[in-house]
């Protein structure tokens, strides 16, 4: 491939970036503190006056949980298992399980023992799905707080103020599917001040 080849594919790397970045309704600043970039830097690529490079596109393929083929629009290779990388956040691991941006995100989640017994509720725009494949999850929607046992299913508007926790003496693994709107409340959820 030469260069008159690869312009078009670099020229094409700025608006998606930005399109990952709005979907998933962050800002800069927020993707700057992750991934160790400027924000005149990111600013940069999303206009296309920077040319990506390999260094600064590993970093923005992790933060936005896509493969970095999908941010250059690499041509298929026809395997079609997904790859993705757990992430840890606070005693919670995030395991995607689909690797297109936006839309409905199918996730494992595992809850280390102990997690969750601090969280305060939160609500936000969306709709999640829960499906508990292991362990025991205590849910915490609006005035019910509730136990789910391996087989059972939880579904719910999640405007409505929740909270999950590991309500047992091991991992609890979970299926959810959530908007981007669900995997932001719950990646930053913190528990309040105060609160064991």
């Amino acid at each position: 491939m030469d260069d008159a080849d690869l312009t078009p594919v670099l020229d094409a790397v700025g608006p998606r970036l930005r399109a990952l970045r709005r979907e998933r309704d962050r800002t800069l600043a927020d993707l700057a503190a992750e991934t160790g970039i400027s924000v005149s830097t990111l600013s940069r690529l999303e206009s296309g006056r920077r040319r990506p490079t390999l260094e600064l596109l590993l970093p923005l393929a992790r933060a936005h949980q896509v493969p970095l083929d999908e941010l250059v629009d690499a041509p298929e290779t026809g395997d079609p298992r997904v790859r993705a990388r757990p992430v840890v956040r606070g005693g919670m691991t995030f395991v995607p399980l689909t690797r297109r941006p936006g839309g409905i995100q199918a996730t494992k989640l595992l809850l280390a023992v102990g997690y969750g017994g601090g969280h305060e509720q939160r609500s936000h725009e969306g709709y999640e799905w829960l499906y508990v494949l292991d362990g025991r999850l205590r849910l915490r929607l609006g005035p019910h707080d509730m136990v789910l046992v391996p087989g059972e299913a939880a579904e719910f508007d999640t405007r409505t103020p929740h909270a999950m926790a590991n309500a047992g003496d091991d991992v609890c693994e979970l299926l959810a599917l959530m908007g981007p709107q669900g995997e932001r409340a719950h990646l930053r959820a913190r528990p309040a001040a105060g609160r064991p």
